[in-house]
């Protein structure tokens, strides 16, 4: 994805499956560090917690009283071994839209682009992933079978929403962030069922050929520039010291803190917070150009230092502990009119319900052996059905590949429509600029008709 050594397939802000020798950078400060990986490896097997519905018997509504006019809240059950909660729009039977959202969302993040698109013609769902919201069925222990939040149990996943939805095609599949590494598998492995792509962010595309190629012959064999503790190591030099975000969020340190967030912290204000520095708003995310290739462990380090404390954390603070310290003004959120402050206590609230433990298997199947290898099988493939990208200009997470999103189509695609940076918008672009995400997915829809 960014030219150092051999990429991982579809590189995501949420994070993707499988590290191993040679990956990218941009793959290894998505990771956790080889030290986290052997913990976590040694820990003994917690028993297994499966969520339930009877968890929500006393909640409120799934949205509040948020959700547009038209976008209704669904229970679809025996849907791979989970019932499915979901936000769906327009007519059932007309022309299937598939939002998949990304990390830490909901379903409910593509609230406002729904309307229109139910408005023209289509009949639009959005799930809460295996992991998150109000979708249940799967074990939620820290040390759960990793194998079903896997990438290709991600697929299997959407294949059996459509088909319990009486599809056997979608017109469009849309991914944001994690959603978006789901989104890209799904048309890469099934595109007789996923006819066009749209993947919001810079990062992701077919595997990289990564198996070594010619080496009976006397090519050599490909290595590294250098190993995940190494470059935790460069992070940990660097002043004031600093880590991966990726290493954290896969951590148990990260599991107990969400679980127990600093006094005068709600779930509410640590999600206001987190938006507003991933956001347009946040100034930090200013004038940003993409990053450039580099080949050490200290190299990475000292680039990495410029992008702001989300993405490579202070050493000596947690991640509700970095947004304390970033926390906006009470005067931005009063007027902050792109996330309301009802709409941002849905995420408050779903995220204080559910928990965090299974969402953070974004990170935490990382470790596993077989994440890389399961995708191997379709190492060479393109990506063939009509593909877009719509990206924040203001979003980091798009900008941390080498030459960023708009160098996604190089690789991997033969039918690729290009990249719209949207002025305006962060690593939430569909919910910062809403009004011209909708209107790029409508014109897509037309043109590749």
């Amino acid at each position: 994805m960014n030219g150092n050594s051999i990429s991982k397939p579809a590189l995501m802000d949420g994070g993707s499956d499988g590290q191993a020798p040679g990956l990218s950078r941009r793959g290894l400060l998505a990771a956790a560090s080889a030290l986290g990986a052997a913990a976590m490896a040694c820990a003994a097997p917690a028993q297994a917690a499966i969520t339930s519905q009877s968890l929500y018997d006393k909640a409120g509504p799934y949205g509040g009283n948020t959700l547009p006019a038209g976008v209704r809240v669904r229970l679809v059950p025996n849907v791979n071994g989970l019932t499915v909660n979901m936000l769906e729009a327009g007519t059932p039977g007309r022309p299937l839209v598939l939002l998949l959202h990304g990390y830490p969302n909901l379903a409910y993040s593509w609230r406002k682009i729904m309307p229109a698109l139910a408005a023209a013609g289509y009949y639009v769902i959005a799930p809460d992933i295996l992991g998150f919201g109000r979708t249940t069925g799967y074990d939620n222990s820290f040390d759960a079978d990793p194998i079903p939040f896997l990438t290709l149990g991600t697929v299997r996943d959407q294949i059996a929403l459509v088909h319990a939805l009486g599809y056997h095609k979608v017109e469009m599949i849309v991914g944001h962030d994690f959603g978006s590494g789901v989104a890209v598998n799904s048309a890469l492995v099934r595109p007789d069922i996923f006819s066009r792509l749209t993947f919001l962010g810079g990062q992701g595309g077919a595997p990289a050929s990564s198996y070594p190629f010619n080496i009976a012959n006397g090519a050599p064999l490909p290595h590294a520039d250098f190993t995940n503790a190494e470059l935790d190591a460069a992070y940990a030099a660097l002043n004031p010291p600093r880590r991966a975000y990726g290493n954290y969020w896969a951590s148990k340190q990260a599991d107990d803190d969400m679980k127990h967030l600093p006094a005068g912290m709600t779930m509410s204000s640590f999600f206001r917070a987190f938006y507003y520095m991933k956001s347009h708003d946040f100034p930090g995310n200013q004038n940003l150009k993409p990053l450039h290739a580099v080949h050490t462990a200290k190299e990475v380090a000292e680039q990495d230092a410029i992008i702001p404390e989300y993405y490579v954390m202070r050493r000596d603070r947690s991640m509700p502990q970095t947004m304390a310290a970033y926390m906006p003004s009470a005067e931005y959120i009063a007027n902050c009119k792109w996330l309301t402050n009802a709409e941002c206590d849905v995420y408050g609230q779903e995220y204080a319900l559910a928990g965090w433990t299974g969402a953070m298997h974004v990170y935490r199947r990382a470790f596993v052996a077989d994440a890389r290898d399961e995708m191997m099988t379709f190492v060479g493939r393109t990506i063939d059905v009509p593909t877009q990208v719509i990206s924040g200009r203001q979003d980091w997470g798009a900008n941390r590949g080498v030459g960023g999103p708009e160098r996604v189509g190089d690789r991997g695609f033969t039918n690729f429509k290009g990249v719209h940076m949207v002025d305006g918008a962060g690593h939430w672009v569909h919910e910062e600029q809403q009004e011209t995400v909708t209107r790029l997915f409508l014109s897509f829809l037309h043109d590749t008709a």
